[in-house]
């Protein structure tokens, strides 16, 4: 029997439903001389089944079972690489694919050179929305082989074990598995692989298509998706000091802070992200196992991250955990504290203290944020909604609170405006602002939502309003932060069902959300998508609106 080029492992567990799409795609690759392991750690529903019929269609495949549930994805890995009869491995998830020229292009680019892995850009596709994008673009934005991990340590970055093709030999040689009975395994074996190797070769080309579920249901979440797990803190935070003890034993203890700043950067602003939507009893939790290994993290890697990130980790640090998830309201979004104190030099804090450490002082330094200079359309405010009052049909009362801790607004009264865009059309809804105390503003506004433009063939979709302030010509719009548990509101407006809600997730908008009903969603938006030219698209508008 001629033996395959590449062995491909497809772990699966209780994913009868999707396995068939994510062999498919191995099956469609155009190197055609691949094995194909499925692995299945001891599924319970009809993945079995499944798996055993694939493997009767075609002889490339190999169906492997597990005595019994691992609980993870190392063991079914680890067993599948056992029994590999090529010299090049490869590993898919059963809820993912790989593009058809992924094994070629991976496979071309070993026998070009010869390296440890090669490795290739990652297509993201969010299941929700059908949004694409590519995972770490600036890592693999050019062909280029790498002479170990030194000569460019922002790929700890990719720590993805799935994006990649190892040869055999070189997993072998250094004794190289997936660490089993913890999860983010991944991160570890990725970490290891990369210290290990001698030479990787990184091409731009996609080689692996990852399906997001952000809002799946909690019983078929990823491990990533599960962050509301304390347990999942305590796994990630474990797993970094696995990752850390490594690069001391192999001799890349020089690494450590491109490592730091990798944990900083990436896994906790995934969990930052969320502070503002966790309870104090969680915080207090998070605080008492991120805190300590935080300790242990190098200042310069602190030091690399922007301002607003670096605040909200000292403020968990020193145990100010309201203040943290207030903080962490802004990130990404150039939002504003609600405060700030001035020390006799001017050097501007956050919050209403001055800080009594020197990690605090230069922590919790604003001074590079040039509150008080950004020029206007770029300063930093902060708009919160502090009372929200449903009114008749679809209009809402919201009460408006804003901060201007620069002083950047003139005293007296201020012109604003909500600006919500639901189509092609801008809804303009002006309000005046005064002056509560200096740097403190505050306002009213009803916002009548039957009154928004919407498209003549519907929209299904999801907006925030924004808030726009004009002063001497310029202009400046920031983000409406709502209330977080005021009780989503549905209504019928039209041929649009509308829901009124606080966002899920940071920094916590306000969140309008329209789905079609009725005639516009059984008629109108299909005769619109399959509209082909002008013609087509000209009767449906004209039928929406002899229907509306």
């Amino acid at each position: 029997m001629t033996l395959p080029d590449v062995t491909v492992t497809v772990i699966v567990y209780n994913d009868a439903a999707r396995l068939p799409r994510a062999v498919a795609s191995l099956r469609a690759q155009t190197h055609a001389n691949i094995e194909i392991v499925i692995s299945d750690d001891h599924s319970t529903d009809e993945t079995p089944s499944v798996a055993r019929e694939l493997a009767a269609a075609d002889h490339r495949i190999r169906y492997l079972r597990l005595p019994e549930n691992s609980g993870g994805c190392s063991a079914p890995r680890n067993r599948a690489v056992e029994i590999a009869r090529a010299p090049y491995l490869m590993f898919l998830d059963s809820d993912d694919e790989l593009p058809p020229r992924a094994v070629e292009l991976l496979l071309a680019a070993h026998r070009e050179r010869e390296v440890d892995f090669t490795m290739g850009a990652v297509r993201r596709v969010r299941v929700d929305s059908g949004r694409r994008s590519t995972w770490m673009p600036h890592l693999v934005a050019e062909r280029r082989t790498v002479e170990g991990i030194e000569a460019d340590p922002r790929l700890f970055f990719e720590h993805l074990s799935t994006s990649k093709m190892y040869a055999r030999s070189f997993l072998d040689r250094h004794r190289l598995r997936f660490p089993e009975g913890i999860h983010y395994e991944d991160q570890l074996f990725s970490a290891q692989a990369y210290c290990l190797a001698k030479a990787f070769t990184v091409i731009p080309d996609p080689v692996y298509v990852w399906y997001i579920e952000p809002f799946a249901a909690a019983s078929a979440a990823s491990i990533s998706n599960q962050r509301h797990k304390i347990s999942n803190v305590r796994d990630r935070v474990h797993v970094q000091r696995l990752i850390d003890d490594f690069l001391v034993i192999s001799g890349h203890a020089a690494l450590r802070e491109d490592k730091d700043y990798k944990f900083l950067k990436h896994d906790f602003r995934m969990y930052a992200g969320d502070l503002p939507h966790r309870d104090e009893e969680w915080l207090a939790a998070f605080a008492d196992i991120m805190n300590p290994y935080l300790d242990t993290l190098s200042d310069e890697a602190y030091v690399r991250l922007p301002r607003p990130e670096r605040v909200v980790l000292e403020l968990l640090r020193e145990g100010r955990l309201a203040e943290a998830r207030l903080a962490a309201r802004g990130l990404g979004h150039g939002v504003a504290p609600r405060q700030v104190t001035t020390d006799a030099a001017g050097v501007p804090y956050w919050g209403d203290t001055l800080p009594e450490t020197d990690r605090a002082r230069r922590e919790l330094d604003l001074s590079d944020l040039e509150l008080d200079t950004r020029p206007f359309p770029a300063a930093h405010f902060r708009h919160e909604i502090t009372r929200l009052v449903p009114g008749p049909g679809a209009s809402l009362g919201l009460a408006v609170r804003t901060y201007d801790p620069g002083l950047r607004l003139p005293v007296g009264p201020q012109r604003a405006s909500l600006l919500l865009t639901p189509g092609r059309r801008r809804m303009t809804v002006p309000f005046r602002l005064d002056p509560v105390r200096p740097g403190v503003f505050e306002g009213t506004v009803t916002l009548d939502l039957a009154a928004a433009p919407l498209p003549l063939h519907g929209f299904d979709g999801v907006r925030h309003p924004l808030l726009r302030l004009d002063q001497q010509g310029l202009s400046h719009s920031g983000l409406l932060l709502a209330p977080l548990d005021f009780p989503a509101r549905r209504v019928r407006v039209g041929t649009h069902e509308l829901t009124v809600e606080p966002e899920g997730r940071s920094p916590g908008r306000l969140q309008l959300r329209w789905r079609p009903v009725g005639v516009t969603a059984h008629l109108i938006r299909p005769l619109a998508r399959r509209a082909a030219g002008p013609r087509v698209r000209n009767a449906a508008r004209l039928a929406a609106s002899v229907l509306r």
